[in-house]
């Protein structure tokens, strides 16, 4: 018989429980601070339900009532540089900690509105509504509600879309030599999801100082939790990754803040992550003003027991038990909050005087329309002052491409201690699995040169968050492009719209690095062109270069501007031997800065990376008088057009020249907006090389086929040669 031996995690795990010597030991100024936002948010929600039941809200209203005290409770004893983000039900969260930051943590009962307090309530509502005074500008809405000033970081329609950043926000906090810490709020749908769970780990394996709260409805939309996980005590999943959790009675408010002031002991210590589980209840349906009930997947019965549990109602009493308030008290606290309700809404919304009987949103409040593409991106200020070139000089001795990568990050790693590098390996394998980031473990140590899990979807987010935050500059690798798919996510629908979504104005300074492996036999996951996928996506910035001395510039330049930038290398470039850049590594090479590698007359080539030189091979071996266009920025805001529009102008044609896959490629988009700025100087259609359909495979002469090179180019000029009447 084998021997068995019980295993221990060794990790806390514990449900907390108030007493009566609790409540009579806690602070009358707190409970009365709780009572009074308790009372403010349940105010607020009841109005954004009547509002929408109006059709007053465009979009979602996912109402908090029922979960004040899981928010109230978590956030009310928080510094104001402490951080909050959460899911797309985040009112509450979003009051709690607005609230707190105005009022410094205090507020009494007998006097709850202060024009402070008006203010964060007319402004909220003002945001669901989509107007301008909104914190996001009207962006944002219900469901995307920031406020940095304040520590919130920002509400989330993704489930678990949020807990990375929340990460990242920690690991600045703890990095910039603070004790502050993140709060993530998400539910019980979200501890299911990859992006939290990974999240987990990474705050546990690093020690951030993050609270990982699990505001625990016990339903997604109507699925019952019991019907999707085995354990519904949602706060085991620590147990799985070394985190202490605390299991609470959310509508406990109370046992909510006692939970976590030992959770941020344990955080503000550097002792690392914490989990919360707060059990509370939703009155309504996961969006509108009727109860679950009505839709059948739960019973009145189970809601009046929940009911009966009010959070409010438990505080009052609670407080009435020490001689703290009496109900006359509450009743005028209740009406006070309701006015602060009709002052922000009279504020809003007026008589509809076309239609008897109904209301409308102020006309003049609403966003101008030409708002609506403002702060995709920034306006590039930040490049002022620096040495741009639009044709650097190297002529130093001869170097291998990859070399120049790893000197121009030591160079402004040296310059610029907000710079942080992350990435699978990149701290190992004398630089990574290329020797992209040589040296630079050894120069700047693990906390500047960071490996990380397996686990794209965390490290990308975790470094969405650090640049969100303002005091770092993460450089992230993505070791093969096709990775992205595994953190789309957090590349497409969290860092690609953070500045527009929250309002336009804040930063994202962060550059991902990746490689295009086209040839080197890693098959269909790991060779994809990502070019054409994130051109799509705006908010993003995309650069290649095609030589080391364009690399120093791109590369500058990407670290100091405050936009996301997806830097595209490629694997044939990297043991390329060149003349290298002597002494100044300091200069850039701007968005809007194509190459004309070679003029001519018959046709305009675009391209970059390695089918620069492909091309100019065919170039030669045809001898059409192509005129031959290095792109180096590809995406919208960031492509020359003034070079691209001269060219066009003096060729009548264009070929545009691609190594990847068609159906994901680059040529595509770029050919629909030359043709929609340029099509009355074309004389013919616009010709592109692309690999073929399918993504190359292993085969090394499947691959070959899968690919376009030299050959392609020059079967391209030739048809184009033909189109326009030569020989």
């Amino acid at each position: 018989m084998p021997q068995l031996r019980t295993l221990d995690t060794g990790v806390e795990w514990v449900e907390l429980t108030t007493t009566p010597e609790d409540w009579a030991k806690a602070d009358p100024a707190l409970l009365g601070t709780m009572l009074v936002q308790l009372h403010l948010i349940r105010a607020f929600e009841e109005t954004v339900l009547e509002l929408a039941a109006e059709n007053l809200v465009h979009g979602p209203a996912h109402s908090s009532i029922g979960q004040e005290g899981g928010a109230v409770g978590s956030i009310v004893g928080l510094r104001s540089t402490d951080g909050i983000n959460g899911s797309h039900r985040g009112h509450h969260q979003f009051l709690a900690k607005a609230l707190t930051h105005v009022s410094e943590g205090v507020l009494d009962p007998a006097d709850p509105v202060t024009p402070a307090v008006q203010e964060v309530l007319q402004r909220t509502l003002a945001e669901i509504l989509g107007l301008a005074q909104g914190y996001c500008g009207g962006r944002g809405g219900s469901m995307h509600l920031q406020w940095l000033e304040a520590g919130a970081l920002g509400t989330n329609a993704i489930v678990g879309g949020g807990a990375p950043a929340a990460a990242g926000n920690a690991w600045a906090q703890k990095h910039s030599g603070t004790t502050d810490l993140t709060i993530n709020c998400f539910g019980d749908g979200a501890s299911q999801i990859g992006s939290v769970l990974e999240t987990m780990n990474l705050a546990a394996a690093w020690k951030l100082p993050l609270c990982l709260f699990i505001e625990n409805n016990l339903y997604a939309v109507s699925t019952h939790a019991s019907e999707v996980t085995a354990d519904t005590r949602f706060s085991v999943r620590g147990q799985g990754f070394g985190i202490p959790a605390w299991r609470v009675d959310g509508m406990d408010p109370l046992a909510v803040h006692l939970a976590m002031a030992a959770a941020a002991e344990r955080m503000r210590a550097g002792e690392g992550p914490a989990i919360i589980e707060a059990e509370v209840y939703r009155y309504f349906h996961q969006n509108g003003p009727f109860p679950g009930s009505a839709f059948g997947y739960r019973t009145k019965e189970e809601e009046a027991q929940w009911r009966a549990r009010d959070p409010l109602e438990r505080v009052a009493t609670e407080m009435a038990s020490r001689g703290l308030i009496d109900p006359d008290a509450v009743a005028a606290l209740r009406a006070r909050v309701q006015q602060a309700m009709q002052e922000a809404v009279a504020a809003l919304i007026e008589d509809d005087p076309d239609a008897e009987g109904t209301r409308r949103i102020r006309p003049q409040l609403w966003p101008d329309p030409g708002f609506v593409d403002v702060g995709i991106r920034g306006d590039l200020a930040e490049l002022e002052g620096l040495d741009a070139q639009a044709s650097p000089a190297a002529t130093g001795p001869q170097r291998k491409f990859v070399e120049t990568v790893a000197a121009v990050m030591d160079r402004r790693m040296s310059e610029d201690p907000r710079i942080v590098v992350l990435g699978e390996d990149v701290h190992r394998l004398a630089g990574g699995t290329n020797g992209a980031t040589k040296g630079l473990a050894a120069t700047y140590g693990p906390e500047r040169v960071i490996g990380t899990p397996i686990s794209e979807n965390a490290f990308f987010g975790l470094a969405g968050g650090m640049a969100l935050d303002g005091r770092f500059r993460p450089v992230v690798e993505f070791m093969y492009p096709d990775f992205m798919w595994v953190a789309a996510d957090q590349v497409f629908n969290q860092v690609a719209k953070a500045r527009h979504m929250f309002g336009g104005t804040h930063p994202v300074p962060l550059v991902l690095r990746t490689k295009v492996a086209m040839g080197s036999g890693y098959g269909s996951q790991h060779l994809m062109d990502p070019a054409g996928i994130f051109a799509t996506s705006a908010g993003w910035r995309i650069a290649a270069a095609s030589t080391p001395a364009d690399y120093v510039g791109i590369m500058n330049a990407a670290l100091a501007i405050d936009d996301p930038v997806l830097v595209i290398e490629h694997v044939d470039l990297y043991g390329s031997m060149h003349p290298s850049v002597e002494g100044d590594l300091d200069y850039i090479i701007p968005p809007g800065s194509a190459a004309v590698r070679r003029e001519g007359t018959e046709v305009t080539v675009l391209t970059y990376l390695s089918m620069v030189a492909h091309s100019a091979e065919a170039i030669e071996r045809t001898g059409v008088d192509a005129e031959l266009i290095d792109l180096r920025w590809l995406d919208r805001a960031s492509l020359d057009w003034d070079t691209i529009g001269e060219s066009v102008r003096k060729t009548n044609a264009v070929l545009i020249v691609e190594q990847g896959a068609r159906g994901t490629g680059y040529g595509a988009w770029l050919a629909d907006e030359l043709q929609r700025r340029f099509f009355d100087w074309l004389d013919q259609p616009i010709e592109r090389v692309t690999g073929g359909e399918a993504s190359p495979s292993i085969s090394k002469v499947l691959e070959r086929a899968a690919i376009a090179r030299t050959e392609e180019v020059a079967e391209a000029l030739e048809r184009m040669r033909i189109a326009a009447g030569g020989r």
